[in-house]
């Protein structure tokens, strides 16, 4: 169910006002851009408060507001760990822990890439081309995620066909990108950040207000627990307010593992290995900026994961209370002191007869509801019934798509003109991270694959060409995948599934390379192809609705979506519980038995401490 518009002369105006701004930001990074340094690090002197703010940006995406927003509204408050996390790892331990080393060693070494980075650790061309190639080759999967957000969300705010908001923001997003480099990415990043803030901050005030404030809101939802679809009680779920079933070995703990496994731990733990954010640390000129940056970007980062995730999960109790009545007939009563019930849905036909919904399985339609009126009805028979009216979870308006419960929230329940606001705010965080998502394919592309293979030497002016075509290549790539992968809730899959392999693949041998003097180069080539490979394999073999949907596990299993199609619980559990642990076992035993780095590079990778200091400051 979703209400569209169409667009009107102001909103027309205000969208072109906001493009202008940020065609007038991608001008000045343009315009500022005359070296390789300021194209890919952005002169290395970006200001504290530009840096958080564009990092908590291309962090937060249409991503996380439609799309994990739109599982909260599913699931539920669970989704509020992925915010602890995304503050205590994404903010507070990637940027006291991991920012200033990986600023330091990229300053001495000359580092404009998080392949790059790797690859001058590690001595390696190939570690570098690896890292490269995992990137130019999956972030268009990240950015599909991020642009099929934005692209529903204005379709249904405006009434447009989907795949015309896929094109507009397709375009918007190479018209700055492709000329302005990171400097042009930066500052859009920056005005795009504060429109988010502004309507994160009025959302999560409406929503509450809406429903009687805080207390209130959260008791309604609370209550609500009875009203959970049967399909997902059987998975564990227990009530938008609570945690799913925990255990192992029964289908009816999947949902823990889905939330857990594959959410909060994919996403939260991911954050670290990301390489378009990592290299936001080496924009900076000294530890200070990263130190101004913490506070401003753990505010954003709160503001832009815990709205969406506890609107998403209130917007249910929105509906209950305020959403559009539904008729029908009862089937089975929940609970006779608040008057709920299992409601076989009914329309009126043109006749004024009631008739029957029918469901995808072309059975009538049967969903919980809370009973506001009675009366009596006569159906296509003529045959008299009660018809009774009410509401129900956000969840039967949008028919169980997770990807629709944000927008539809908006255009049903807030005001016109916000919907523009929070388009705009959309429209920002969809290019804030797509313009990082998309610099980070041209120079993986250029600096670390096409350099490296055709061995042109370190500190040579990079091929911004290349880049800028890669920068091309990746976007139409996401277009297309944007505009041929649209089931279930895919917005969030696509975003854990990449995060996830990042992780698997990088985290190891990023982490291991800024802190251990041991670690070799051999032992991070080692833990980069364990952790693909068994998130591949976990992938395309076990993880049930990616290997369902790839289709090969099928050839083998005979049509089963997983190997351990009869295993309980596995086929939920993500890649990432399985891959990074073996990837960092192997980093771990290859460099024990493997030939260490020479002392007089190890001496130029790691600065003693008092010296940095001085150096800093």
């Amino acid at each position: 169910m979703t209400e569209q518009s169409g667009l009107g002369w102001i909103d027309i105006l205000v969208i072109l006002l906001y493009l202008i701004a940020t065609g007038y930001l991608g001008w000045l990074g343009y315009r500022g851009t005359r070296s390789a340094a300021d194209f890919l690090v952005g002169g290395r002197s970006a200001h504290p408060v530009i840096m958080a703010i564009s990092y908590g940006a291309t962090f937060i995406s249409t991503a996380a507001i439609v799309g994990f927003g739109g599982v909260a509204g599913l699931f539920g408050m669970s989704l509020l760990w992925l915010t602890f996390l995304n503050i205590g790892v994404g903010i507070f331990i990637a940027f006291v822990f991991l920012g200033e080393p990986t600023r330091r060693m990229g300053h001495r070494l000359g580092a404009h890439t998080f392949g790059e980075l790797l690859g001058l650790r590690y001595q390696s061309r190939a570690v570098q081309i690896f890292a490269g190639t995992l990137v130019f080759l999956f972030m268009p999967l990240y950015s599909a995620a991020v642009m099929t957000g934005g692209s529903i969300f204005a379709a249904t705010q405006f009434g447009i066909d989907f795949e015309v908001a896929l094109l507009i923001f397709a375009l918007i997003t190479a018209a700055y990108v492709v000329p302005g480099g990171l400097k042009a990415v930066m500052y859009t990043d920056t005005l795009q950040g504060f429109v988010m803030i502004a309507a994160m901050i009025f959302l999560l005030w409406f929503t509450y207000s809406q429903l009687g404030g805080v207390g209130e809101a959260h008791r309604f939802l609370t209550d609500m627990a009875d009203m959970v679809p049967a399909k997902l009680q059987a998975i564990g779920h227990q009530g938008w307010t609570e945690m799913p079933v925990f255990g192992w070995g029964s289908n009816s703990y999947n949902l823990w593992w889905i939330v857990v496994s594959t959410i909060i731990l994919g996403v939260g733990i991911g954050v670290l290995a990301q390489p378009q954010l990592a290299v936001r640390f080496m924009t900076v000129r000294s530890r200070r900026e990263l130190d101004r940056a913490v506070p401003i970007g753990a505010v954003f980062i709160m503001l832009m994961t815990g709205t969406p995730f506890i609107v998403g999960s209130l917007s249910n109790a929105w509906f209950a209370q305020h959403g559009p009545l539904l008729n029908g007939q009862v089937e089975q009563v929940i609970d006779a002191d608040t008057d709920r019930a299992m409601v076989a849905l009914m329309r009126q036909n043109d006749v004024g007869a009631w008739t029957p919904i029918l469901g995808k399985d072309k059975k009538p339609a049967v969903v919980p509801l809370i009973i506001t009126t009675r009366e009596q009805a006569a159906d296509a028979s003529g045959q008299g019934f009660e018809l009774v009216s009410g509401r129900s979870s956000i969840i039967t308006y949008v028919k169980g798509e997770a990807d629709q419960v944000i927008p539809t929230f908006i255009s049903t329940a807030l005001p016109r003109w916000f919907g523009i606001i929070f388009f705009l705010a959309m429209l920002a965080a969809a290019m804030s991270t797509m313009s990082s998502q998309f610099h980070t394919i041209g120079t993986a592309a250029g600096r670390d694959l096409y350099e490296q293979i055709s061995r042109k030497p370190h500190g040579s002016e990079p091929s911004l060409l290349a880049m800028r075509l890669a920068v091309v290549v990746g976007l139409l790539v996401a277009v297309t995948i944007s505009y041929t992968v649209r089931e279930g809730y895919v917005i969030a899959r696509f975003t854990a599934i990449f995060f996830g392999l990042c992780a698997a693949a990088f985290m190891p041998a990023y982490i291991g390379g800024l802190f251990f003097r041991g670690v070799t180069r051999a032992g991070a080539l080692a833990s980069m192809s364990v952790g693909f490979g068994v998130s591949a394999f976990w992938l395309v073999f076990i993880k049930a609705k990616e290997a369902g949907t790839i289709g090969l596990v099928q050839l083998v299993t005979g049509g089963k979506p997983s190997l351990l199609a009869d295993a309980p619980n596995w086929p939920v559990v993500d890649p990432i519980v399985v891959a990074l642990p073996l990837s960092a076992l192997t980093l771990i035993l290859v460099s024990a038995f493997t030939r260490k780095p020479d002392e007089a590079h190890l001496a130029q990778c790691f600065t003693p401490r008092r010296r940095a200091r001085a150096t800093a400051s």
